[in-house]
């Protein structure tokens, strides 16, 4: 007989979506015409299928909590015509009364366990789909007489579950309780022995709370790839180890590096405007690269410039060695990318680069509505006018960098000169880069 009832089936696990898939095929009237694995995945192929009804498992990625209720009621509320039935492996009627809160028609709660006997869910699916409802025996009796689950956390157990949920780090944990981040590793691995013993003895709220933590520790995980893509890294990683930066500005000794391609506009308005912006994207990835590798922080792009620190936010020990060496080695890495570019027949860029050590202000400026995390000072102005003195593959240093270098290079030593917007003239020193 053809088949009359359309099913979707979701469930994170590849197992049960065949085993429930054979089970419904062993019936002439119904037909499985698609099968989810996550919440995503069951929005599509709902809208893409229109079934007539959908066999869920509560709990899906990405949080392992309530996604296959939550999306079965979208859907239901979407196309009202779809029958819901519920698979679950939990006999807590909360899930249940969480499904039938807006109406038990076209609704089913089945115990996984159940569908061993094939004719209890494909009878639930022929139920829901005419608009019937169908609730596991052992469901409504927990209805009528409910149970609560006595927690066994202790109070202090309590605060530490929503502090790890909250995606705080063990050292902030720490400071906040006044303890040693020793002491609060061992609690939280405490804690989780306590709720892995109460979930192998078959406690749904450790189970919960267990599949609580993993999405914080996901959700975190997550996030802080997100901060290392939109945030000067070692901004980041400040985040990253405390959770919080501060809005003070802070006095750090620097040394700042500026960048500039030479000629810039004149390129600009010879090159296609969409190979432009991949070349310059493959210069800005290959000068990231070089800074971080040698510790500094790319604070920020400016069209063909480029600004980084070394030495903030995290102070660092030698930090004009380390610009000096990132600098020689963005001169050779753009060297690199112009002997590709000409292979092609683009245009090359020619760098420019400058270097000024000194005192800066190190922090979170601008408004309340937007704020960065930027650094100011003598310093930083003086490495944008040590830029513009240097020609391609050149770079320029200001004398506290040149005194602050632990073994400096055979140098040619500039003519002292004043510098836009200073009082007195500066000394400096130009390196070219074979």
């Amino acid at each position: 007989m053809k088949s009359e009832i359309s099913v979707l089936i979701a469930d994170d696990n590849a197992i049960v979506r065949e085993g429930v898939k054979s089970i419904l095929e062993e019936h002439d009237d119904l037909n499985v015409v698609g099968v989810a694995e996550d919440l995503a995945s069951l929005r599509a192929l709902a809208e893409e299928l229109r079934p007539q009804v959908v066999v869920t498992d509560i709990r899906m990625p990405p949080r392992f909590a309530t996604e296959g209720i939550d999306g079965a009621l979208e859907i239901k509320k979407t196309w009202p015509e779809t029958a819901i039935v519920i698979l679950s492996q939990y006999d807590d009627p909360n899930y249940a009364i969480s499904l039938f809160r807006d109406g038990a028609r076209g609704c089913g709660y089945i115990l996984k366990e159940r569908i061993v006997d094939g004719d209890q869910l494909a009878n639930a699916v022929r139920q829901v789909a005419i608009g019937g409802t169908w609730i596991d025996p052992r469901i409504v009796k927990g209805m009528l007489t409910p149970v609560s689950e006595a927690s066994e956390l202790s109070a202090t157990e309590s605060y530490l579950l929503d502090q790890i949920a909250a995606g705080r780090s063990v050292s902030t944990i720490a400071a906040a309780s006044d303890k040693s981040p020793s002491e609060v590793a061992v609690s939280v691995e405490r804690l989780f022995l306590t709720l892995a013993r109460q979930a192998d003895g078959g406690t749904t709220s450790a189970l919960d709370r267990l599949k609580m933590l993993h999405y914080a520790v996901v959700e975190r995980q997550e996030f802080q790839e997100s901060l290392t893509r939109f945030l000067p890294e070692g901004v980041a990683q400040v985040i990253k180890a405390h959770g919080v930066l501060s809005r003070e500005p802070q006095l750090m000794d620097v040394t700042v590096l500026m960048s500039d391609i030479r000629g810039y506009s004149m390129i600009a308005e010879q090159v296609h405007a969409s190979t432009l912006a991949t070349m310059l994207s493959d210069h800005r990835r290959s000068m990231s690269e070089v800074v971080s590798k040698n510790q500094g922080t790319v604070m920020n792009f400016a069209g063909d410039a480029v600004m980084a620190v070394f030495g903030a936010p995290v102070p660092l020990e030698g930090h004009a060695d380390h610009a000096f060496r990132a600098a020689k080695q963005m001169q050779l890495s753009q060297m690199a990318l112009n002997e590709r570019w000409e292979s092609q027949g683009l245009r090359t860029f020619a760098l420019g680069i400058g270097l000024s050590t000194g005192e800066v202000a190190a922090g979170l400026l601008g408004s309340e509505d937007r704020m960065e995390y930027s650094v100011v000072g003598s310093a930083v102005n003086l490495a944008q006018r040590l830029q513009g003195w240097a020609a391609g593959s050149e770079i320029v240093i200001s004398q506290p960098t040149y005194n602050s270098l632990q073994a400096p290079e055979a140098m040619h030593r500039l003519e002292p000169r004043r510098v836009k917007g200073t009082s007195r003239e500066v000394v400096a020193y130009k390196y070219f880069v074979k």
